[in-house]
């Protein structure tokens, strides 16, 4: 059974710096897609990064420059860096397995996590 762990939220002074994890037991990361998706109240689930097999990432316009997504040396973690916090940021974030190695499985299927809370004051 594949689960999918996020760990490393917080409270953060704006400016500052967290990183998230996502540990996975089931299976090793290495072989499928993996991407970040952060959820504010009131607000659609929306993909802040993601990481293809190949090596590819798409993250999106609001984070650029700033969030880094990267796997760890193992095979079964996966970290989102995320630097220059601002408080619209602060959102649950959410890690997510796709079904293989491409970007389009992230978004046919996979497994999500519980979710690990951020939030930023200013």
């Amino acid at each position: 059974q594949v689960q999918v762990v996020e760990s490393g939220g917080g409270l953060v002074q704006a400016g500052g710096s967290l990183r998230l994890s996502c540990a996975a037991s089931g299976s090793a990361f290495s072989f499928y897609a993996m991407g970040w998706y952060r959820q504010a109240p009131g607000k659609q689930r929306e993909l802040v990064a993601a990481l293809t097999t190949g090596g590819y990432t798409k993250y999106a316009d609001s984070v650029k420059g700033r969030f880094t997504i990267s796997r760890g040396s193992d095979a079964n973690t996966v970290y989102l860096q995320m630097n220059s916090l601002i408080p619209e940021d602060t959102a649950a974030y959410y890690c997510k397995r796709g079904d293989s190695g491409s970007y389009a499985s992230l978004e046919t299927g996979g497994y999500w996590g519980q979710g690990t809370q951020v939030t930023v004051f200013s």
